[in-house]
């Protein structure tokens, strides 16, 4: 009798992390030298995809003043504890929080959800997975026709693999700050809109 199988695994997703800071006018300068301190550290931790200091008055920062949101991403929730849980983490947190008023707020997001997060937002749970698969090919479909009809022929002599680096590279760049940011506006209402109750 053979053994019985494992179960298969569980795929991995990336994990973005999403904070807002609120500072003190006279105290911005040095909570944004203490964050570069803090991303720069991130970036020494296995599974760092990136981060990003989104300041006051910059697209996707919202309307209050002196609201500071922070984005951190790792490959996979593993990575994104084993940096949470380190004392490099804790040491600039402490160094961060003496030029913050009241508690940071958090929120955890996996895969697409960054996209389709209300901007600014850290109180709002992501939509439901099938709407985010609904507007995501919405946003995909129109954006690969549009390089295999604009970039794709210039590449037609490139090797199967650079070629599928470029385009693929090209349709995240365009999701991520072109065409998500518009489609979560336009689609606000249907994205975040609550269940209807039952009578």
């Amino acid at each position: 009798m053979s053994p019985p199988s494992a179960a298969p695994a569980t795929p991995s997703r990336a994990v973005t992390v999403l904070i807002t800071r609120r500072v003190a006018p006279a105290d911005a300068e040095n909570f944004e030298t203490a964050m570069a301190g803090m991303m720069l550290a991130a970036k020494g931790f296995a599974g760092h995809l990136g981060g990003q200091l989104v300041r006051p008055g910059e697209p996707g920062s919202g309307n209050e003043p002196m609201l500071f949101h922070v984005v951190f991403a790792f490959d996979n929730e593993e990575h994104l504890t084993a940096w949470q849980q380190s004392p490099e983490r804790a040491e600039w947190l402490a160094r961060v929080g003496r030029h913050t008023i009241g508690d940071q707020e958090m929120r955890v997001v996996s895969g697409l959800d960054y996209w389709f997060a209300p901007a600014g937002s850290t109180t709002k749970l992501p939509p439901p997975k099938w709407k985010v698969a609904c507007v995501t090919w919405m946003g995909i479909f129109p954006t690969v026709l549009l390089l295999f009809v604009t970039v794709a022929p210039y590449l037609q002599s490139w090797p199967l693999v650079p070629r599928t680096l470029v385009i693929t590279g090209l349709v995240v760049l365009i999701m991520t700050w072109v065409v998500a940011p518009r489609l979560t506006r336009l689609m606000a209402g249907w994205l975040h809109a609550s269940p209807k109750s039952k009578d």
